[in-house]
């Protein structure tokens, strides 16, 4: 979400006249878009911000501006705290900033600005359809920071998609705090079935992603789309984030463990060549061994493509910061969330390891270290050497040569 913030205020400064330059140093506008799902990634962000101090200092013309999910709806404390800062915006409230350069450089960016469709996209891009968050998990600072949902039109996000098709996008990863309540606050009711089989029509678009789910969201009639329209990626990202249906309680995830299996295995029966990831919190406040425990064997019982995990971090103003005590030691947060790691690692290797020899569809995106990467309609990242033409944009098919738990390589 935030690299998709990042890009519409790219383009939207491209619009305006500016141009992107390699270093802070030599910027006349530094902006710094920042992620506090986790303290480490708040502290990452205040160690930058403290960093680019001196940078601002050094030229009293230069504008550093802060945005994404550090900045509440009262910013005065960040002001206090980082007072050489220019402006403060919101996520997806590039206002501010305009203001600013309207006042300092007497830029009338009304007038320049027609969209914030990104104006030099990749092959891939992201697309928000909804934003903010109304369940109010007990761990996450979200809803606090992005606000309630809020789904935009069918009719907008077609004429964007369309637009980014014409300007060389061949996929959109359809995005959302949670991708699939999209449509719930708006006057038809749409839901992400409709949103698909919509921009499904577009011609020169290839492929359609989406993220992230929630299970209580995954209806069967989202289920039945992913599996009939051929441009949809039969790839789920479905976060649990335990094993243990207290632990999932505590969380306010709304559904338990059983009911979880339920829809997992509604999912494969449906369609059998899905690939599905997860999220794990690991030292979650009471989560005991034996709780943790039964992560593991979740783990071990659906067998993810994908994991990604973290060790629980308090978030200051969440309802577990205010009301629970965080009770699993670090050190112990660090041991299952290594646990997590290897147990996942093995069950990467094995699914990865039936592809070998296998044929697979890639999109290409670009080329890393000499070999071009692509990725399969089920997420499976592939690299494959071929220095005879440029593959970039184009569906190609590739025999896998080599796995591991991360990639694949293949020879085209």
């Amino acid at each position: 979400m935030n690299k998709a913030d990042s890009e519409r205020l790219g383009s939207a400064l491209d619009q305006l006249g500016f141009h992107e330059v390699s270093s802070p140093e030599n910027a006349q506008i530094v902006v710094l878009n920042s992620c506090v799902v986790r303290q480490n990634a708040e502290d990452r962000v205040s160690g930058v911000l403290s960093s680019m101090k001196p940078i601002r200092e050094g030229n009293p013309s230069r504008i550093l501006a802060l945005m994404g999910c550090m900045v509440g709806p009262n910013s005065q404390q960040l002001q206090n705290r980082f007072p050489y800062v220019d402006t403060f915006m919101r996520p997806q409230d590039y206002t501010p900033l305009f203001n600013l350069l309207e006042e300092r450089m007497g830029i009338d960016w009304e007038a320049c600005l027609t969209s914030l469709i990104p104006t030099n996209p990749k092959i891939s891009a992201f697309v928000p359809i909804i934003h903010g968050c109304d369940l109010m998990c007990t761990f996450c600072i979200i809803p606090f920071r992005r606000g309630r949902q809020k789904s935009r039109p069918i009719s907008d996000l077609f004429e964007e998609i369309h637009t980014l098709t014409e300007r060389g996008v061949q996929e959109v990863t359809l995005l959302g705090q949670t991708v699939d309540a999209y449509g719930s606050d708006l006057p038809d009711k749409p839901d992400l079935a409709d949103l698909m089989d919509s921009i499904h029509g577009i011609s020169s678009l290839k492929r359609i992603r989406f993220l992230t789910s929630h299970p209580i969201y995954m209806t069967d009639r989202i289920i039945k789309s992913i599996k009939t329209l051929p441009k949809v990626c039969k790839h789920i990202n479905l976060p649990i984030q335990a094993g243990n249906d207290k632990v999932l309680d505590m969380m306010r995830r709304r559904y338990t463990r059983n009911e979880y299996y339920k829809l997992i295995s509604e999912i494969r029966e449906q369609i059998p060549e899905v690939s599905l990831s997860t999220d794990i919190i690991v030292g979650f406040p009471g989560e005991t061994n034996e709780a943790f425990q039964d992560t593991l064997e979740t783990l071990s019982d659906i067998k993810f493509d994908k994991v990604h995990v973290a060790a629980y971090s308090p978030r200051e103003g969440t309802f577990a910061w205010n009301k629970m005590e965080d009770s699993v030691p670090l050190a112990e947060k660090q041991e299952r969330l290594h646990l997590v790691e290897s147990l996942q690692k093995t069950i990467a290797t094995e699914i990865n390891t039936k592809l070998l020899g296998a044929n697979l569809e890639i999109l290409v995106e670009d080329s890393v270290n000499g070999k071009w990467r692509g990725r399969t309609k089920n997420d499976k990242l592939v690299f494959f050497h071929d220095e005879t033409r440029d593959y970039q944009g184009e569906l190609v098919h590739v025999t896998v040569t080599k796995t591991s738990p991360w990639s694949l390589q293949g020879a085209l």
